[in-house]
């Protein structure tokens, strides 16, 4: 019988690597001036969503079971200010080096340390629950970071999921893949 935690482990690890490949799609196709474009004074764009995830990562999955998840050196504020001179290579190497983090430390978790406590911000969380938190947190910006990068290409953007309006041809070729398996 398998372990339902060993299980779960591989799902976040799973999950996650779709929701970093559904962002670099994204990012992808996005130039330069597309890269640092905010649609409104109050709004972010996806290098400042990328530099705060980035900080994020970095914060929560250092010392990921035996410190607290918000560093003593993390400023959060400053992830949401972009300065004169940013690079999108700069932001795009800490976004590279935080993801292999993030995933390096879910591999090296065995099925028990789901039951473990760790504090984020001084507030203790069950690993499971302090793993939960940060894949929602995850797919909330990715998700972010798709819908800007689909507004700024517009018609030129290249999907990453589903063409709209062509689920019957998608299921179809799913069922047809399916059949050659057999």
């Amino acid at each position: 019988m398998s372990d339902f935690r060993a299980l779960y482990i591989d799902e976040v690890f799973r999950s996650l690597r779709g929701h970093k490949r559904l962002a670099d799609g994204a990012i992808a196709q996005l130039s330069n001036e597309q890269f640092f474009a905010t649609p409104d004074p109050e709004s972010n764009s996806v290098a400042i969503i990328i530099k705060h995830l980035a900080g994020n990562m970095r914060s929560r999955f250092t010392n990921f079971l035996t410190t607290d998840g918000e560093k003593p050196d993390r400023n959060r504020d400053r992830e949401f200010v972009m300065h004169n001179g940013a690079e999108r290579e700069e932001l795009l190497t800490s976004w590279e080096q935080n993801w292999q983090l993030v995933f390096e430390t879910l591999n090296s978790l065995h099925p028990d340390d789901l039951e473990r406590t760790v504090t984020v911000r001084g507030e203790p969380h069950s690993v499971l629950q302090a793993i939960n938190r940060q894949v929602a947190h995850y797919a909330y910006h990715v998700g972010q970071i798709v819908f800007l990068a689909k507004h700024l290409q517009g018609v030129e953007w290249k999907t990453l999921s589903v063409p709209k309006g062509q689920s019957e041809q998608y299921n179809a070729e799913l069922q047809k893949q399916k059949s050659n398996l057999r």
